[in-house]
């Protein structure tokens, strides 16, 4: 496990079952239907049970699918968690997948305010089944987390990057390192 620290967030890098992190919310790299069959959703209902599913389809059913970028949220079932927090992130090598990674990070740093939640894992969107490039996310992440952690006052105190893949999290925190203000 690595660490950093942004202002008074705590950016740690885990290479892990984002549905064993205990934390307030969850991050699931969704699509537009929050139909959960594979990847980081898949997984997130087999650990956490069918009735996030459930849960996922009244949403839809009550506000339609959710734009590239957005979020919706739902509870977290059995997970360790209190809240998923779905978001629809860059699928391919497509133009505009920077900006929709940055909105899905900028919705889901505000819903997790919105929500008061102190602790938040979060996968690497868009990078395992639905083929956006990990090294254009670790540049967006780079360079949106030190500005929007800049002048935070929000109760988010952990942020924890979580993957499977040790290649990954290791990449990320080594570009992270190199911006961050007190490397641990």
């Amino acid at each position: 496990m690595m660490e950093l620290v942004l202002q008074s967030v705590m950016i740690i890098f885990k290479n892990s079952d984002i549905t064993k992190e205990n934390v307030d919310a969850i991050v699931n790299a969704a699509n537009s239907y929050l139909k959960h069959g594979g990847g980081v959703a898949g997984a997130i209902v087999k650990a956490g049970g069918y009735e996030i599913q459930l849960e996922s389809d009244e949403y839809v059913s009550k506000h339609g699918p959710i734009p590239p970028g957005g979020v919706a949220v739902t509870s977290a079932g059995r997970l360790p968690a209190k809240f998923i927090i779905h978001t629809v992130g860059p699928v391919g090598n497509s133009a505009d997948g920077d900006e929709i990674l940055r909105n899905c990070f900028i919705n889901v740093f505000n819903a997790a305010k919105n929500l008061s939640i102190k602790s938040i894992a979060i996968p690497f969107i868009g990078t395992g089944i639905f083929g956006y490039p990990v090294e254009r996310f670790i540049k967006v992440v780079s360079n949106l987390l030190p500005e929007y952690f800049k002048n935070y006052t929000g109760p988010l105190e952990t942020v924890i990057f979580c993957d499977i893949d040790r290649e990954k999290i290791e990449k990320l925190y080594e570009a992270l390192k190199k911006v961050f203000i007190n490397p641990l």
